[in-house]
């Protein structure tokens, strides 16, 4: 196997007397996405700096690509840090220039581009971070959410191989919040970068998420896929899931995949083996192509919007989860696949009807197609949820197109 794109064997980081962090290991993967979880104060944000090189640490290793950084040449050392962006915090924006300015930044700095290429460029990115009406504005004359996306603008500006995002969506609504994950997520698969990201925003995180690294009292106490986390068995772990337990999805409102799966067992644990379930799966078809042409914002509130009809259409006969970025599954209890049926005709009539599209949609310039994705399967009470849903996505229909 290729060594890992960077990797940290027992960092300790101490400032004076007290020591943030604790004989860190762990390891990123070259093109995934990885994101750091714990509670505020934990040391998160200095290990990110850790891997840029803003800081370096009191014992132990960096490894670049299986190289140590401190054995760097001044020139390798440059060209290990020309391959990273970090987005920060508290955004530092330069308040003396407009945002045209702070996006070209980097540019100016760094590359012989020409203006023109520049200009070019720099509104291409202010216009998919949706910026387009504030390019020669200044940071105070714009919201938080909105200096966030500038920020965000700015670090995507270089096309770096890795990018680091300490709290990328602070201050956002929950529409903005998924749809900066999502233009995350769909930049990545564009231009191939790594992504390295600190976050609080759980469970909307775990949806384009890869690995999962948890910071316990300064030591890496769990790396791997959410899906394995609690298979771990630690205090701080315990005290992570339970706290999942009651989360709903914030764009959607529908319910947490751990809630989901608890309501799923503590149902089907009445019922007898041989009763039946039916599971419904809706996919929104091709969102990136969604979020390219109607914005990533609109793509959100397409989600959401779907996520409200079938909450109304199904919400009393059965419960739903977002799967994923695209996907919502629904669990119809006493419900055979005939009854499934005329549920579902009544569901694609109202979304025919009503539409999908918000304002943020109606404000994009041109005409998108775009269509909604069904099918059903049964199951029996106790199967795993995931093969009954793998069947009903195999079987989907478009149902709606707008």
């Amino acid at each position: 196997m290729d060594a890992p794109l960077i990797e940290f064997r027992n960092v300790t980081k101490r400032f004076g007397s007290r020591t943030i962090l604790d004989r860190v290991n762990f390891q990123v993967r070259d093109g995934q996405t990885t994101t750091i979880i714990g509670k505020s104060g934990t040391g998160k944000s200095v290990l990110l700096k850790h891997m840029i090189g803003l800081l370096s640490p009191t014992e132990g290793d960096i490894l670049f690509r299986g190289k140590r950084v401190d054995e760097m040449s001044r020139k390798e050392m440059d060209e290990f840090r020309s391959q990273f962006s970090y987005c920060f915090q508290n955004n530092a924006l330069f308040d003396s220039l407009t945002v045209f300015q702070n996006v070209a930044l980097p540019l100016q700095q760094t590359t012989s581009m020409s203006k023109k290429e520049i200009d070019d460029k720099v509104m291409e990115r202010i216009n998919q971070l949706e910026l387009s009406e504030v390019p020669h504005k200044y940071p105070s004359e714009l919201s938080g959410g909105m200096q966030k996306r500038v920020a965000l603008a700015r670090a995507l500006i270089t096309d770096p191989k890795i990018v680091l995002f300490d709290e990328p969506t602070t201050g956002q609504d929950p529409i903005r919040k998924n749809a900066i994950f999502s233009m995350i997520v769909h930049n990545q698969k564009r231009f191939g970068f790594t992504t390295i990201m600190i976050s609080h925003d759980i469970p909307d995180v775990f949806f384009i998420s890869d690995r999962i690294l948890v910071l316990y009292e300064g030591q890496i106490i769990f790396q791997g896929p959410y899906q394995e986390i609690d298979q771990l068995q630690h205090p701080m772990v315990d005290e992570f899931v339970k706290s999942l337990e009651h989360f709903q999805d914030e764009l959607t409102g529908l319910y947490s995949r751990k809630t989901f799966n608890k309501v799923y067992e503590k149902a089907v644990s009445h019922k007898k083996p041989e009763e039946t379930l039916t599971v419904a799966v809706f996919t929104v078809n091709d969102l990136d192509g969604v979020s390219e042409h109607l914005g990533h914002a609109a793509a959100q509130e397409i989600i959401q919007t779907l996520a409200v009809t079938i909450d109304k259409h199904l919400g009393h006969l059965g419960i739903s989860n977002r799967f994923g970025r695209d996907r919502i599954v629904t669990i119809l209890f006493s419900t055979d696949r005939e009854a499934a049926e005329r549920l579902m005709e009544n569901l694609a009539r109202d979304l025919q009807q009503r539409g999908l599209t918000g304002s943020q949609a109606k404000n994009q310039a041109g005409s998108y197609s775009l269509s909604i994705l069904a099918g059903l399967a049964e199951g029996k009470a106790g199967e795993d949820i995931g093969f009954i849903s793998e069947r009903a996505r195999s079987r989907q229909q478009e149902i709606a197109r707008f």
